[in-house]
């Protein structure tokens, strides 16, 4: 008799009230990885204005129905270039222009570009890089809050991991 209930109640707990359900993620193959353009991509604009570009994307991205997807890191950073470099994995690059708008910020060495990350509520020294901040451009509200440094090891996932993780926030 309680089972169905325990069901019913962990279901419950899984879905928030009014979200829409995440897209489903590209499908992207283990070999893919052999795919990665060599050299990995450099791509953070280190002499970007960061507020123009952030604003002019945000813009953009409520105007075509995207989230916007802010990557803050830096070119010094292996785990920011793998990133950069599954996203440009065919699958996974139709995926993204599909459903976010992409802005690149250069946060130095975590020491530049922080009025970024501070407008959502990161006031505190980035703990790690790549920081992902999924925003709602309708709102201007972090979607992500929890899960910003989730890829701040993204050269040990696999690119299918990192697809999944991009598909949650849709």
């Amino acid at each position: 008799m309680r089972k169905p209930l325990v069901l019913a109640a962990l279901a419950l707990a899984t879905v928030t009230p009014g979200a829409a359900p995440a897209a489903p993620a590209p499908r992207v193959s283990v070999a893919a990885i052999d795919q990665l353009p060599q050299p990995l991509p450099l791509p953070y604009d280190e002499a970007a204005n960061a507020d123009r570009a952030v604003a002019q994307a945000k813009a953009l991205a409520r105007r075509q129905g995207k989230k916007l997807l802010i990557d803050l890191g830096g070119n010094w950073c292996g785990d920011c270039r793998v990133l950069a470099g599954i996203m440009k994995l065919p699958e996974v690059d139709r995926f993204v222009r599909q459903h976010y708008l992409v802005v690149t910020v250069d946060v130095g060495r975590m020491d530049k570009n922080l009025q970024i990350p501070a407008r959502y509520g990161i006031k505190d020294r980035l703990r790690g890089v790549p920081a992902i901040l999924i925003v709602d451009p309708r709102t201007d509200r972090l979607v992500n809050g929890a899960n910003l440094f989730a890829l701040t090891d993204a050269r040990h996932m696999t690119p299918q991991a990192l697809a999944d993780w991009l598909a949650r926030w849709v």
